[in-house]
C-alpha cells in the first residue's frame, strides 16, 4: 500500500500484516458448508472477529493516507491529484479484473454441457461483462481512499470530524426511513445501488440483490477511512510513544462505548456499514493499534511479529495475488472419481476432510492458503521489494 519508511511504527506494519492475513484466511476456508462461527460473517446484525479484518484495514489505510500525503504538506496541485485520482483508478481496476477473472472462469465451467469449441467457449466467457460485478473489496478500498484524499488536499483538516459526524447521522436517517435495517430489496441501500449499478451487476445475499460493497454504503466508509486519518495526524503529530498511545486508548474507548451504546436504537450491521459499525470497529482497531505500540514500539517484543511483517509491507499486492491463486486453485478442473471437481475442492476433500474432519479439514487449508501467500510475501519482504498500488 505504501513503501516502507523509517517514519512508521513498526507495530502500524504488524496490524496491516494481521488484518490483510485475517482476510485471506477468512475468505479461503476448505468448504464454506464447514466454517467455524467465529470466522464466518455476521448473517445480518451483530459482529463477529471476521467482521472486523476490513473495517481494520480501512481504518489503516486512513492512517497511511495522513502519511503519504503528508509528505505533500496536503498541498493542491496538479501532481498530488493527479497521483491520487491514478491510485484510486488502478486499485479499483484491478478490483474489477479480479471480479472478470472470476466470473469468466465460472462461465467458463458452466458452459462445458453446451456443444460449443473451445474458441467460442472462450469468448462468451470473457465477454460476459452483463453478469459481472462492479464492486467489490478493492473498489471499495478504491472509492474511500480517493475520497479520504481528495478532502484531506481540499478541506482544513479540522472540519473533517464535522464531516464525519454530519455524515455518519444523515446517513442513520437514511436508514431509519429507507427500511435500512431489513434484508429485503425495499432496502434503500438496494434500491438505491440496483437503480445505479444494475442488479445483474450486484452481490446476492440469501437471495437479496444487496451488495455488502454497493455505492451507497461507501459513503458510511469514506467516514471509516477518514476516521483513521485523523488517528493518523494524532500518531504522526505526537513524538512519544506513551502519548500515542493513551491517545489512542482514549480514542479507542469513546468510539467503541459509543458504537455499542448506540446499537440498541442503530444496530451493528457490517453488511450495510451501519454508523454504529464504523464507531465500534473503528475504536477496537485504534485501541488494538495502541496495544501494538506499547508491545512491539515501546516494550520492544518483535519477534513474535516477523510473521506478519511479511504481509504488512507488500499489503494490497498480496491480497490481490491471494485473490488471483483462490479463483485459480477454485476454478481450475482436475478428474475425480469420475467427475471433475477443482483443485481446492480436491485438496479439501482428498487431502484433508477425510483426516481431518470438516470443519477443522476447512480451517486447515485456510492456515495452509494463508501460509502459501505468506511465502509469497517473505520473498519480496527478504528481497526488500515493495510494491506499491
Amino acid at each position: 500500500m505504501n513503501q516502507k519508511s523509517s517514519s512508521r511504527l513498526l507495530s502500524l506494519d504488524i496490524l496491516r500484516g494481521i488484518t490483510i492475513a485475517g482476510m485471506i484466511m477468512v475468505n479461503n476456508p476448505g468448504s464454506w458448508s464447514s466454517v467455524y462461527a467465529p470466522l464466518g460473517h455476521a448473517p445480518w446484525h451483530g459482529l463477529t472477529p471476521t467482521d472486523l479484518v476490513f473495517p481494520f484495514f480501512m481504518f489503516i489505510m486512513g492512517i497511511s493516507t495522513y502519511i503519504s500525503l503528508r509528505k505533500f504538506n496536503f498541498g493542491f496541485d496538479k501532481a498530488t491529484l493527479f497521483k491520487i485520482i491514478k491510485r484510486t483508478v488502478v486499485i479499483f481496476l484491478i478490483g474489477l479484473g479480479l471480479g472478470w477473472l472470476s466470473l469468466s472462469i465460472r462461465t467458463y465451467n458452466g458452459l462445458s454441457s453446451e456443444e460449443l469449441t473451445f474458441f467460442d467457449r472462450f469468448i462468451k466467457s470473457v465477454s460476459n461483462f452483463e453478469n459481472i460485478r462492479i464492486l467489490g473489496v478493492m473498489q471499495r478500498l478504491a472509492l474511500t481512499y480517493g475520497i479520504t484524499a481528495l478532502i484531506a488536499i481540499f478541506v482544513k483538516h479540522k472540519y473533517i470530524p464535522y464531516i464525519i459526524v454530519i455524515t455518519l447521522i444523515g446517513y442513520f436517517l437514511l436508514l431509519l426511513f429507507g427500511n435500512g435495517f431489513e434484508l429485503s430489496e425495499q432496502n434503500i441501500i438496494s434500491v438505491f445501488d440496483r437503480a445505479i449499478l444494475g442488479a445483474n451487476h450486484m452481490y446476492t445475499d440469501s437471495g437479496v440483490k444487496l451488495d455488502p460493497e454497493g455505492l451507497l454504503s461507501t459513503i458510511p466508509a469514506v467516514c471509516h477511512v477518514m476516521i483513521g486519518f485523523c488517528c493518523g495526524g494524532l500518531l504522526l503529530n505526537t513524538q512519544d510513544n506513551y502519548e500515542k498511545i493513551n491517545r489512542l486508548f482514549i480514542l479507542g474507548a469513546i468510539l467503541t462505548f459509543l458504537g455499542f451504546l448506540l446499537s440498541y436504537g442503530c444496530p451493528i450491521n457490517k453488511k450495510i456499514w451501519s454508523p454504529t459499525f464504523v464507531l465500534a470497529t473503528c475504536g477496537l482497531a485504534s485501541t488494538l493499534l495502541a496495544l501494538l505500540i506499547w508491545i512491539i514500539d515501546i516494550k520492544g517484543h518483535k519477534t513474535w511479529s516477523v510473521f506478519f511483517e511479511s504481509f504488512g509491507v507488500n499489503p494490497l499486492f498480496i491480497y490481490v495475488a491471494a485473490g488471483v491463486l483462490s479463483i485459480l486453485l477454485g476454478g481450475i478442473l482436475v478428474p475425480y472419481d469420475g467427475a471433475t471437481i477443482s483443485i481446492k475442492a480436491f485438496i479439501y476433500k482428498v487431502c484433508l476432510q477425510p483426516y481431518l474432519g470438516d470443519y477443522f479439514g476447512s480451517f486447515i487449508f485456510a492456515i495452509l492458503f494463508v501460509a502459501l501467500n505468506w511465502v509469497i510475501g517473505n520473498i519480496l519482504y527478504k528481497k526488500k521489494i515493495y510494491i506499491k498500488i
